[in-house]
């Protein structure tokens, strides 16, 4: 994700990175000891405290907590929460969604953007989500291209993506995500380095179930069942019920 870096210390850097790897109670408790922010910066991790919620499934708080006073990206937010609680919500949070997007003077968002793009995904409307994330921008944009052109089956069209990321920042946790995303839909000698990617992120940051199942993935691609139950029944302590919206549907990529 974009961010002043030059002006100052990133203060969010490892929010970001808990959210990202689905350590999601992690990330919330990260936030409660964060120094003073900038108001761009509280709103941002606003965003990342009530995503981790929702991640976690606690739709209700983060929609008693967002107020119709709060500023668009946690609006957005909130729209999310609304249309994961109940299928009830979901036509009017869609039309809600698309007027707001419609809108010039907060239609560009990012945050908005990327909320209407995993919505989408998750509708497998993938033609309109790629209509609000396909210029990217943000680092998350670019990743949730990927998710939705891997979803798509079009290999192609994610590694031209990954390539803009890695452009922007090789080393960045999302980029070193996408790219094992790509590689286990690749397939082949690839999955090595999908496992190598996973295997670094589980030595260099607490396991999350996000890791534990692509390592999982790229077990069962190897032939090695064995470890690969060991490592899903492990997740499914840590399992998420948003793992869909924000990572590419693993076990879609298996052979």
């Amino acid at each position: 994700m974009a961010t002043a870096a030059s002006a100052g210390p990133d203060h969010l850097f490892n929010l970001r990175n808990y959210f990202y790897l689905g350590a999601y109670q992690a990330a919330i408790n990260c936030s409660d000891s964060l120094p003073s922010l900038s108001p761009e910066e509280s709103v941002e991790k606003d965003c990342l405290v009530f995503r981790s919620y929702i991640a976690l499934g606690s739709y209700a708080l983060v929609i008693n907590e967002i107020d119709d006073a709060a500023a668009t990206p946690l609006q957005a937010v909130k729209m999310l929460a609304l249309y994961l609680s109940s299928p009830g919500n979901k036509e009017t949070v869609i039309s809600s969604l698309k007027e707001w997007l419609a809108d010039p003077a907060i239609g560009n968002n990012p945050i908005l953007k990327l909320i209407a793009g995993t919505i989408f995904m998750h509708e497998k409307d993938y033609i309109e989500a790629l209509k609000h994330t396909n210029a990217g921008g943000t680092m998350e944009l670019h990743a949730l291209n990927i998710q939705i052109f891997l979803q798509m089956n079009r290999s192609d069209y994610a590694e031209k993506q990954l390539r803009i990321m890695q452009q922007a920042d090789e080393d960045h946790t999302l980029t070193q995500l996408a790219n094992a995303w790509l590689d286990l839909a690749v397939g082949g000698s690839k999955i090595q380095e999908a496992y190598l990617i996973f295997q670094d992120f589980s030595e260099k940051y607490q396991t999350t179930g996000l890791i534990l199942n692509g390592k999982a993935v790229c077990c069962m691609h190897m032939g090695n069942f064995d470890e690969a139950e060991t490592l899903l029944l492990e997740a499914l302590n840590k399992a998420s019920c948003f793992s869909k919206l924000v990572i590419p549907s693993l076990v879609d990529l298996l052979p």
